[in-house]
């Protein structure tokens, strides 16, 4: 029943992410999980994010044109086990605003979250992201590691392997499937996320579609620039903190292959790879997803606070 009300939640908040809304408060009450939507001032710009429960703060980061309702499912199994859990558009996704093209620089983007946590007065967090929200995660542990606990990746991140074959096959057709501009080649931008794809209504399709062609010189761009970060996570000074990675053995967009990988560019990081699991497994295995989040926070946050001998 669980499971079912889950999958549940999850197909509402898919449909709202889709259609550039997001009906917060509707599933949140059907799972009994009241999760605020709450706005902060970041430098020239606005950060809508969303917050549910108490306890030590849980910073979690979206990935690359998506947006905070992602996390959603999570977020309230989170607060149930005792954290406050945060997730924030990131600046310029979702309804946060921000002016300038090159804020969606993942170092500026770090910055403008640094400020936005200085607003929160959050001092020390656990910071988890997924796709290109474990690739700012990772900037965020090299430049601010004293404000931080763990870093965790929930499904793949940015910046450790290269596309897999079947993004790239698709890129070698002409096709971007992750700015997809008809119904089609937005199927295929689901059908690579998903493990199992759920059902969309063609209104919603054709909604997308279309703000994707208005505003295409725009995604491109932001397309552009993220894609400067694909080997990110193995450049620069390795994190020293508590580390974890969930990642689909199923994952149609960074193959599994690259969390071997991963582990090189990490030493000491854990690594659990989850069966019939795809990139966004946040969303469609989340309640796998947070139990073993949750086991990795447990044991670590236990050791921290052992007496010293």
């Amino acid at each position: 029943m669980i499971k079912l009300m889950l999958r549940l939640i999850f197909v509402i908040l898919l449909v709202c992410r889709l259609v550039g809304y997001a009906a917060v408060d509707s599933p949140a009450s059907a799972s009994g999980c009241a999760i605020a939507t709450r706005s902060a001032p970041i430098s020239n710009g606005t950060l809508s994010y969303n917050e549910v429960g108490t306890g030590q703060p849980i910073l979690l980061l979206h990935g690359l044109f998506a947006d905070k309702e992602q996390w959603n499912s999570m977020m309230c199994q989170l607060s149930l086990a005792g954290y406050r859990a945060i997730a924030p558009d990131l600046p310029g996704y979702g309804n946060s605003t921000l002016v300038a093209i090159r804020d969606y620089t993942l170092e500026n983007q770090v910055a403008l979250l640094h400020q936005f946590t200085n607003q929160l007065g959050i001092r020390s967090f656990d910071i988890a992201g997924s796709s290109m929200g474990g690739a700012i995660a990772t900037l965020y542990s090299q430049r601010y590691p004293e404000q931080l606990r763990s870093l965790a990746f929930i499904g793949s991140p940015l910046g450790v392997t290269d596309w897999a074959r079947s993004v790239r096959n698709s890129i070698f057709d002409g096709i971007n499937p992750f700015i997809p501009t008809t119904k089609e080649q937005f199927d295929l931008e689901i059908s690579l996320l998903f493990v199992t794809p759920p059902t969309i209504p063609d209104s919603v399709k054709t909604e997308k579609v279309n703000d994707y062609i208005t505003r295409n010189r725009h995604y491109q761009q932001v397309w552009d620039i993220v894609n400067l970060y694909d080997d990110v996570l193995c450049q620069g000074r390795s994190t020293q903190l508590p580390t974890l990675a969930i990642w689909g053995t199923e994952d149609k967009i960074y193959d599994i292959r690259g969390a071997d990988r991963l582990q090189r560019c990490i030493p000491g990081s854990k690594v659990i790879r989850l069966p019939k699991a795809g990139h966004l497994l946040l969303i469609e295995n989340s309640e796998e997803a947070t139990a073993n989040y949750l086991r990795f926070l447990n044991v670590f946050h236990s050791k921290s606070t052992l007496p010293m001998s």
